[in-house]
């Protein structure tokens, strides 16, 4: 049995997106700077992507540029912005992606900036009044605020932040790892400088990203070469990531509404059979539980620690894979899950699911971790355990 719900760490190609990239593999792989009819052919499928990935999204094409990732694009639009416009602070929040908090911090330590941390309440929502407080204050300052919690799946309210943007002359980046394909975005209407979403989030292949940089901004680049992504990205582009990545986006565009759904179905159904298992102590880390104030595909729950080892790594053994992070054996939980007001001693896990998975499959997970609990010798003798099932 292998049950992979770890969608978001990585997706799996989308057949479609497959059959897209194919012949960039085999017969189309020149070089698209050459001038020659092959690397024109080539040059003309990445500006039929970006056009693509442009229109889906409200842009102008020239307003998106291809990198490697989101990683690559969060460095370069925080440290472009920093360097562009000669910026000394920037507010942001404690839950953010590594990749933020990271290069912030090496700004900080190199004296270019001082950063202010927003106030979160204690499910991690940001606190707009503070937040317009920080505005106040340093009028001229770069907002570094993520859409979608990639741990706990909080959306924030983009909307509202890119109107303080506005009022108190700030520059917003937002990083839409985990919504982009999940979430409808048009940027004509929004108030965002610059934002980065990840192919292989949204069942594109890895290592293919992008950067949307508002028209009316310019970025200092990371890279310097060739002069490619119109100077703002040197190297030979990507050009069966890039093909894959637009793809990707068109397809999950254009099932936008029907994958939301299910995703959405999926995690009420799996919140259901954990309230009856059995299991006593389960919550539910930030607003993942909610179908409203979440994306829609991530489910963080913290469970009791078992006394036999990793939650995580015995689901693992049986072929389910999850991601997590556990305070039970004296290992830490994640920047995230200690931001947060849930009890420490847990062991927290991270389901995320994907439009290829299936009710029948959730039934096999909680089987299984209830399988698990009944079997520790600790946890199932505890008061309050609950067994309901019996077993073959």
């Amino acid at each position: 049995m292998e049950i992979y719900l770890d969608n978001a760490a990585t997706t799996a190609l989308d057949p479609e997106v497959i059959e897209a990239i194919l012949p960039f593999l085999t017969n189309h792989y020149a070089n698209p700077s050459s001038a020659h009819g092959a690397g024109r052919r080539v040059k003309e499928a990445v500006d039929r992507a970006r056009r693509t990935v442009a229109h889906l999204l409200g842009a102008a094409p020239e307003e998106i540029y291809f990198t490697a990732g989101a990683t690559e694009g969060i460095n370069l639009a925080l440290s472009g912005a920093i360097q562009a416009y000669d910026l000394s602070h920037v507010i942001t929040s404690r839950i953010e992606h590594k990749a933020v908090l990271q290069t912030l911090k090496r700004h900080e330590k190199e004296g270019d900036i001082e950063t202010s941390f927003v106030k979160l309440d204690e499910r991690g929502n940001v606190d707009l009044y503070h937040l317009e407080n920080l505005l106040r204050a340093n009028p001229r300052t770069l907002i570094a605020l993520m859409h979608g919690n990639n741990e706990i799946g909080n959306l924030t309210d983009i909307h509202a932040i890119g109107v303080l943007a506005r009022r108190y002359n700030a520059v917003f980046f937002t990083d839409t790892t985990q919504t982009m394909g999940k979430a409808h975005f048009d940027l004509q209407e929004a108030d965002i400088d610059f934002l980065v979403g990840s192919a292989h989030k949204f069942h594109g292949p890895k290592g293919a990203g992008f950067v949307y940089i508002n028209q009316k901004h310019h970025l200092k680049p990371l890279i310097y070469g060739g002069g490619q992504e119109r100077g703002q990205r040197g190297g030979t582009e990507n050009v069966v990531g890039i093909v894959g990545l637009a793809k990707a986006l068109d397809v999950a565009y254009r099932n936008l509404e029907a994958n939301r759904n299910k995703v959405s179905k999926l995690k009420q159904y799996l919140v259901s059979k954990l309230a009856i298992s059995g299991i006593e102590g389960i919550c539910y880390n930030g607003e993942s539980k909610s179908t409203e104030n979440s994306v829609a595909n991530v489910l963080s729950v913290s469970f009791p620690c078992l006394s036999t080892g990793s939650l995580v790594a015995k689901l693992d053994q049986v072929g389910i894979q999850v991601s997590g992070g556990s305070a039970c054996q004296g290992g830490g939980a994640s920047h995230v899950i200690q931001a947060l007001a849930c009890e420490a001693d847990k062991e927290n896990v991270r389901f995320s699911f994907s439009k290829f998975n299936t009710f029948e499959e959730l039934d096999l997970v909680v089987d299984a971790i209830t399988r698990i609990y009944e079997s520790d010798p600790v946890v199932s003798t505890q008061a309050g355990w609950k067994k309901i099932a019996s077993w073959a």
